[in-house]
């Protein structure tokens, strides 16, 4: 094997890792719908298909563009249809870097990185194999409130020839019917969802693709063809299947879900008047006060009781800007559902975008670039590894606010956040019990990462 490729971590070698990549099966399961599930790290996960066949001819499986590239390339139904670092670098073993998804234009730090060798490409993908993140150029908006004052760059690119280069993880092309903003930034976003899509689909192709203007017809196979997907989690390793017993997770009931824009929005926009409810999640019931020392009952009682905490319990949610501001609450009593909104799924319901403290200076790792962005009318400096919105609208507040993702088929796709830098589900609960104050002890944090690995 070549020296280089040892140098990957180990589990992507593994002959079991490998089979993962395999299609467990695609079946029909009535003359409606169909069916494809697939392993990931902590049981499966289903993806059920509103038409009643995959067509895998439809342009959302084949390249549109020059260099190889479709919308599956980086929309993986064996990441729940987003992407999965240890997939990524197991595509990387198997093809010495030369799978479609590994293609300088954004695959790359660097559109202009060295990719000649297996050791170069290691080098030059190395923010797409460790965290899964694709490069995005944006500009400056012409009338920013804000301007770059300095660059503290790792890579060499991160604001070149007025092109500001960010590091995001595809997101998910699956429950898009639940979704409320499109990309990380919004930027996609438009007066509805088909044509929020339909936008994404254009620019996809022109960009990721590299290809020519697309018709009519291709980008609106391709949206049907995404709108068609419903994915959960739908077994455990332990647990079992997550509807047994009297439970009710996994793909089915999404494709019955109530929704609409606004749906249980917590901060009262719901369209109908209905009061927020914190119970986002209501499948594990059931499983509440299970007893037995066995691994079954062990695993359901804990996927039961992270349930119940991300329900109901409160913390302090200060300093979150598009949230605290907007409200004028320095301070608000709320649950994981405060963000986490939408019935069944847990993104937010209306338009959100809020600025955790991901990219803080604080939070900042050596592989991602640092801005210093001034103020023009202030002068006032704050650091950002990205500036979210900001770069769309152009506005100050908008800096590092981004969009909240969907929590469902969470298991297949790590790393997390937008900037891929929580490695594991315990590392996001870590995150927020950190940010918030929410004084979760070690089996509390164990029920969440057990409750969110279910959906």
């Amino acid at each position: 094997m070549n020296k280089h490729l040892r140098a990957l971590p180990a589990v992507a070698l593994g002959i079991v890792c490998c089979l993962a990549l395999g299609l467990i099966g695609v079946r029909a399961d009535s003359p409606t719908t169909s069916t494809i599930v697939n392993y990931d790290p902590t049981g499966t996960v289903r993806t059920i298909s509103t038409l009643p066949a995959i067509d895998t001819t439809n342009p959302f499986f084949t390249p549109q563009g020059t260099n190889g590239r479709a919308c599956v390339t980086c929309h993986d139904p064996n990441a729940a249809w987003g992407v999965s670092a240890q997939h990524i670098r197991q595509r990387f073993v198997a093809s010495a870097g030369t799978d479609p998804i590994f293609r300088p234009v954004d695959g790359a730090t660097c559109p202009g990185d060295d990719v000649s060798s297996v050791g170069a490409k290691l080098h030059a993908y190395s923010l797409l194999l460790n965290k899964g993140l694709i490069r995005v150029g944006l500009q400056v908006p012409a009338n920013a409130e804000f301007s770059i004052a300095s660059v503290d760059d790792p890579n060499g690119c991160a604001y070149s020839d007025g092109t500001v280069s960010v590091y995001r993880r595809p997101l998910p092309s699956t429950n898009l019917r639940f979704q409320t903003a499109v990309m990380w930034d919004g930027r996609e976003t438009k007066d509805n969802l088909v044509d929020s899509l339909t936008s994404q689909a254009h620019d996809a192709i022109l960009g990721h693709q590299q290809g020519a203007e697309p018709s009519d017809a291709v980008l609106q196979q391709i949206v049907a063809m995404e709108m068609s997907f419903y994915s959960a989690q739908d077994s455990d390793h332990f647990a079992g299947p997550l509807n047994a017993n009297g439970a009710t997770a996994g793909a089915l009931p999404l494709l019955s879900q109530t929704f609409y824009p606004g749906i249980n929005d917590a901060l009262g926009g719901d369209p109908n008047g209905l009061a927020f409810s914190p119970k986002i999640f209501s499948y594990y019931g059931a499983w509440s006060g299970i007893e037995g020392h066995d691994a079954v009952s062990a695993r359901r009682a804990s996927i039961a009781r992270g349930e119940a905490l991300f329900n109901s319990r409160v913390f302090s949610i200060t300093g979150v800007a598009g949230l605290n501001d907007v409200t004028g609450q320095k301070e608000i009593a709320g649950t994981c559902g405060t963000c986490h909104d939408t019935p069944a799924v847990g993104n937010h319901s209306a338009k959100l975008p809020i600025d955790i403290g991901l990219t803080d200076a604080s939070q900042r790792t050596p592989d991602l670039p640092l801005f210093t962005l001034r103020n023009n009318v202030t002068g006032a400096t704050v650091q950002t590894s990205d500036p979210g919105l900001a770069l769309i609208t152009g506005k100050w507040a908008d800096i590092g606010k981004f969009k909240g993702a969907m929590l469902r088929g969470l298991s297949s796709r790590a790393p997390y956040f937008h900037n891929g830098s929580a490695a594991t589900l315990l590392d996001v609960v870590n995150f927020y019990d950190n940010r918030f104050h929410m004084g979760l002890n070690r089996q509390e944090k164990a029920d969440l990462v057990a409750f969110l690995s279910s959906l």
